[in-house]
């Protein structure tokens, strides 16, 4: 996500990171206050509507008391999901009275309106109002709809964007990201034809960068760039395609790569990790200043991201955190991207009793990746409960890096914490489907668990073949 070097763009790529998290959802997405506790839970599909159950008493309910009642749920175009009938007790008008249950969808806006209507032609009127869940998506062709991007760092907007006074260079920039803008899933991935100044540029980044990795990334970076220049075209003066690089990661890992316009919202990138989709930029930074960027490029995400992307361990940690984002607070997903950050931005880890980085934000930047194996920063153990509240320097390369133990050992880590965040329900990835089923009913969780006993079974008769 973050791109290059320069102590100048951390405050403001900090803010896109964390800050945006707070402004990805849906507008509207908040329900009015009822008066009553919520209870259970709906996910929300649209964005504007609230799910609300509803008890009341109507005195002559098969006469006019009724066709009141249904024109005020027809005049504010509540979908009824649920009705239920039973006689009143102490009926005055005998079979009457009918106590009504009635579970219905209503624009946000209108719940409060709709109730006070209720109201004036029915008796005992209670109302509570379900949790409302943000929308995520459940199939990978969901990603679709998970396209809203943080737009202030681009250089018509950014007045201090390298690019901002070239106005070709805009026009090419603009010209790239509308592949992504225009991709749906399924669809062949979009090729780039690069320009001479383009190459010229990967190619400075390129040398300058790989005179590192042998010393100071980690081993899985190392052995996964050896093979992306081997299989898919990575060299100083080749730009590769996506389409190449992201056969090659679904052979390794099942991760596949999709074509983005820009900076994307927390909570759309999250949900992207969760299907095993890593969203990828195409155009490259300004020739003017290589070794800077406020916004992800193609040099920071080829560079620094697809070579752990191809390592098992790392993808899986990767999707971890996706799926815990699924559903969450903001408040949530504004720690698990202080978590991203810390961790596939700028997260180090031990081989060897050797400090190495696995973070793209080092891995991509010639500067902070020498500075964060000086020995002059803080390093702290990766703990997800301390690093999720973690902030950060302002005017400087970052105080403090978090150093797992391994790969496992901070998805171990991640998946205590993830367990913790309050949901109301759970998700389970199914990579034969690329869905995402939420178990949100036991019977769904024992059909999950009738799945894996199957395959415990074959894989313990494999074992005893081999005992």
């Amino acid at each position: 996500m973050k791109t290059e070097v320069g102590p100048q763009c951390l405050p403001e790529r900090r803010r896109s990171l964390i800050e945006d998290a707070r402004k990805g959802r849906d507008p509207g997405s908040s329900a009015p206050e009822l008066a009553d506790h919520s209870v259970g839970f709906t996910l929300d599909q649209e964005g504007d509507k609230t799910m609300v159950t509803l008890v009341f008493t109507l005195r002559n309910a098969k006469n006019s008391g009724l066709s009141r009642a249904v024109k005020i749920f027809e005049a504010f175009e509540a979908r009824i999901h649920h009705m239920e009938t039973r006689p009143v007790r102490k009926a005055k008008n005998g079979a009457d009275d009918l106590d009504f249950f009635i579970r219905c969808e209503v624009h946000s806006s209108g719940v409060n309106t709709l109730i006070n209507s209720l109201r004036k032609v029915a008796e005992d009127v209670s109302a509570t109002k379900e949790e409302k869940v943000p929308w995520f998506p459940r199939k990978i062709r969901d990603l679709d709809r998970c396209h809203r991007l943080i737009t202030k760092f681009e250089p018509d907007l950014d007045q201090d964007h390298p690019g901002h006074r070239d106005p070709e260079y805009r026009e090419r920039r603009s010209q790239i990201a509308s592949l992504g803008l225009n991709y749906k899933q399924g669809e062949p991935l979009p090729r780039v034809e690069y320009t001479t100044e383009e190459i010229a540029t990967w190619k400075e980044v390129y040398t300058k960068l790989t005179t590192l990795y042998p010393s100071h990334a980690c081993k899985q970076f190392v052995d996964a760039f050896q093979m992306l220049e081997k299989h898919c075209g990575y060299g100083a003066d080749n730009i590769p395609q996506l389409q190449d690089i992201s056969s090659f990661l679904k052979e390794r890992t099942g991760f596949r790569l999709r074509p983005i316009a820009g900076l994307l919202s927390a909570r759309d990138f999250l949900a992207s990790l969760a299907f095993r989709v890593f969203q990828c930029t195409q155009y490259i930074r300004h020739s003017s200043s290589p070794m800077h960027s406020p916004e992800p490029d193609c040099c920071h995400e080829l560079l620094g991201h697809i070579p752990m992307l191809a390592d098992k361990q790392f993808a899986q940690f990767s999707q971890e955190l996706g799926l815990a984002s699924l559903g969450a607070s903001d408040e949530d997903i504004e720690k698990l991207s202080t978590l991203y950050w810390f961790t596939i931005e700028f997260g180090l880890c031990k081989q060897n009793g050797i400090l190495k980085a696995y973070g793209a934000g080092l891995l991509s930047s010639y500067g902070e990746l020498m500075y964060s194996l000086s020995g002059e920063p803080q390093y702290e153990t990766f703990d997800p409960e301390v690093t999720a509240l973690r902030t950060y320097q302002d005017q400087t390369f970052q105080p403090v890096y978090f150093v797992s133990e391994s790969f496992e050992d901070a998805k171990s880590k991640l998946w205590i914490y993830a367990s913790k965040i309050r949901k109301a329900f759970s998700v389970h990835y199914d990579p034969l489907t690329c869905s995402v089923e939420v178990l949100d009913k036991p019977h769904k969780v024992k059909e999950v668990l009738t799945q894996i006993w199957e395959e415990l079974k074959n894989l313990s008769f494999a074992l005893d073949k081999l005992s």
